[in-house]
C-alpha cells in the first residue's frame, strides 16, 4: 500500500506527516532544513551548538560548522600529500626553507609543505642521450658521427642542488667531449680501428666533466653506433678503404713469407756454423792425435831402430797392398811371382745387380779358386822341367 494512499497511516518518507494539518502539506524535504541538520551534527561533532533561539545564532552556527567542515577537508587533503612513498629504485631530497636537510631512503615518509620542498628521482634506472653530429678530425676531415651515452643518478643531492638543468648540461659536455676526441684523432683511426678505444676516451672525459661540474650523474657505458664520412664523399672514401685494405693484405702476406724465409735461412746458417765448428775440432782432435803419436813413435825408435823400421815397413805396405784387388803370388823355390787381376775378372760382374751378384758370389769364388789351382799347378810343372832339364 503507498504511503498516500488512504489507510496509509500518512507514512511520508520526506517527513512531512508529523506537520500541522494533519499531513496535508506534503511534498519533497526542505533542503534548507536538511542542510541545518547536517550542520547541527558537525557543530556537535566540533562542541558547536545544535539548534538557537534566534536567527542570529543559528547563522553563527551554520557558518562555523561550514569552517570546521572545511578544516578537516583541508587536514585531510594536506596530509594525503605529504605522506609519499620512496620505491628502492629512486631517492627523495628533502628541504626545508630552501635549505638541504636530509635525502631519503626507500620507505614510507611524510614532509610538510609549504615548509619543506621534496625532489623524488630515480637513481638506478639507466637514461640514455644520443648524439649525432658532423666533426672535424684532425687531418682536416668531416665525419659523421652517431653515439649513445648511458647514464644514472649517482649522488642525487648533487643532482638536484648543484646544476639547474643537469641534462642540458651533460648534453653540452657530451658534445665538447666527442669533439675534443674526434678532434684529436686521424680520419681512419675514427672510421675503423679507433672506434672502442674513441668510446673509452670520450666516457673517461665526461665523467671528469660530470665530476667537475657537480651534477651527480654517473656515465655508464659510450656506444659509437656508427662512424662515417658525409655522403658527398662516401664513394670517394670507399675506394680509400679498399686501397688501404690491399696494403694491409699484401703486408700480411710479406710478413707471412719473411716469416716462413728467415728462420729457414737462420737454420742453415747455424747448421754451416756447427758444421765448420765440427769440423775445426776433427781437425785439431786428429791433428793432436797424429802429433801425441809420432812423439811416442820416437820413443819407441829410439829404443829399438831396427824393430820399429821393420814395423813401419810392414804396417806401411799392408796400408797400401790392404785396398787393392791385386794378388801377386810367390812361388816358393822360383824367380818369377805369379800377378792374378781379380779386379778384371770381377769387372764384367760389376755391371750385375747386387742381388745378383750376392747371389752368385760363391761360385765365382770357386771357379776363380780352380782357375788359381790350374794356373799354379802349370807354373809349377814348368819350373820343375825347365830345373830338370838345365841338371841334365
Amino acid at each position: 500500500m503507498a504511503w498516500n494512499e488512504p489507510g496509509g497511516n500518512n507514512q511520508d518518507p520526506w517527513g512531512s506527516g508529523n506537520n500541522k494539518g494533519g499531513g496535508k502539506n506534503q511534498g519533497p524535504p526542505d533542503l534548507d532544513e536538511a542542510f541545518r541538520k547536517l550542520q547541527d551534527k558537525l557543530n556537535s561533532m566540533f562542541g558547536g551548538q545544535g539548534g538557537s533561539s534566534s536567527g542570529q545564532s543559528g547563522n553563527t552556527g551554520s557558518s562555523s560548522g561550514m569552517f570546521g567542515g572545511i578544516l578537516v577537508l583541508a587536514l585531510v587533503a594536506y596530509f594525503w600529500n605529504a605522506v609519499y612513498t620512496v620505491d628502492e629504485k629512486e631517492r627523495a631530497v628533502i628541504l626545508r626553507f630552501g635549505e638541504y636537510v636530509q635525502t631519503v631512503e626507500p620507505g614510507l615518509h611524510i614532509y610538510f609543505p609549504p615548509i619543506e620542498t621534496k625532489y623524488q628521482e630515480k637513481v638506478t634506472e639507466l637514461r640514455t642521450y644520443n648524439l649525432r653530429q658532423q666533426m672535424l678530425t684532425e687531418d682536416e676531415n668531416i665525419v659523421e658521427v652517431s653515439m649513445s651515452v648511458q647514464y644514472n643518478i649517482g649522488n642525487v643531492k648533487d643532482y638536484v642542488l648543484n646544476v639547474a638543468k643537469p641534462q642540458m648540461s651533460l648534453e653540452q659536455a657530451t658534445q665538447s667531449a666527442l669533439r675534443h676526441v674526434v678532434g684529436s684523432s686521424e680520419m681512419y683511426q675514427v672510421l675503423t680501428q679507433g672506434r672502442e678505444v674513441m668510446g673509452q676516451e670520450v666516457r673517461k672525459r665526461l665523467q671528469d666533466y660530470q665530476s667537475n661540474y657537480g651534477t651527480g650523474l654517473n656515465i655508464g657505458k659510450i656506444n659509437i653506433e656508427s662512424a662515417q664520412p658525409p655522403k658527398e664523399v662516401q664513394a670517394s672514401f670507399d675506394d680509400v678503404i679498399r686501397a688501404r685494405e690491399d696494403e694491409q693484405r699484401a703486408k700480411n702476406k710479406a710478413e707471412a713469407y719473411a716469416n716462413k724465409v728467415i728462420p729457414e735461412a737462420r737454420g742453415q746458417a747455424q747448421r754451416s756454423i756447427e758444421e765448420a765448428n765440427a769440423y775445426h775440432d776433427e781437425v785439431i782432435a786428429r791433428a793432436e792425435g797424429e802429433a801425441a803419436r809420432f812423439s811416442k813413435l820416437l820413443t819407441e825408435y829410439k829404443r829399438a831402430p831396427e824393430v820399429t823400421r821393420e814395423r813401419l815397413y810392414l804396417e806401411t805396405i799392408e796400408e797400401v797392398l790392404g785396398s787393392t784387388s791385386k794378388v801377386l803370388v810367390d812361388v816358393e823355390g822360383g824367380n818369377n811371382m805369379m800377378y792374378l787381376p781379380l779386379d778384371r775378372l770381377g769387372q764384367g760382374k760389376s755391371a750385375m745387380p747386387a742381388r745378383q751378384a750376392a747371389d752368385l758370389s760363391s761360385q765365382e769364388v770357386t771357379e776363380i779358386s780352380n782357375r788359381v789351382a790350374e794356373e799354379l799347378n802349370k807354373r809349377v810343372n814348368s819350373i820343375r822341367n825347365s830345373s830338370g832339364r838345365i841338371g841334365r
